[in-house]
């Protein structure tokens, strides 16, 4: 069963930075694309930067310069350095992995919540 474990979170006050990492365990297959997401409350999830296994990447519009998505292949292993964080950043992220054949199926870690405040 694929379970993948997020780690990372906190309270941060604006202008700091934090580092989230998603490990990724029981797949029989590869990890395609890895990356996170966030909910803030009373929102929809949405995307906050994707990466494929060759190291594509894509960022929302609104972290484009502060977030930087890496990955570590070998350690099934996907990281999101925060930085220049904004109280509007404050959210649950959730990360996310896909993976399987012939289909690819998307998995999520339970979230780590990521608070922004003075």
């Amino acid at each position: 069963q694929v379970q993948l474990v997020e780690s990372g979170g906190g309270l941060v006050q604006p202008g700091g930075s934090l580092r989230l990492s998603c490990v990724g365990s029981g797949s029989m297959f590869s990890f395609n694309a890895m990356g996170w997401y966030r909910q803030a409350p009373g929102k929809q999830r949405e995307l906050v930067a994707t990466s494929t296994s060759g190291g594509i990447t894509n960022y929302a519009d609104s972290v484009k310069g502060r977030f930087t998505i890496s990955r570590d292949n070998a350690k099934n292993t996907v990281y999101l350095e925060m930085n220049s964080l904004k109280p509007e950043d404050t959210a649950v992220y959730f990360c996310h992995a896909d993976t399987g054949v012939p289909r690819l199926v998307r998995y999520w870690g339970q979230g780590t919540q990521v608070t922004v405040s003075s």
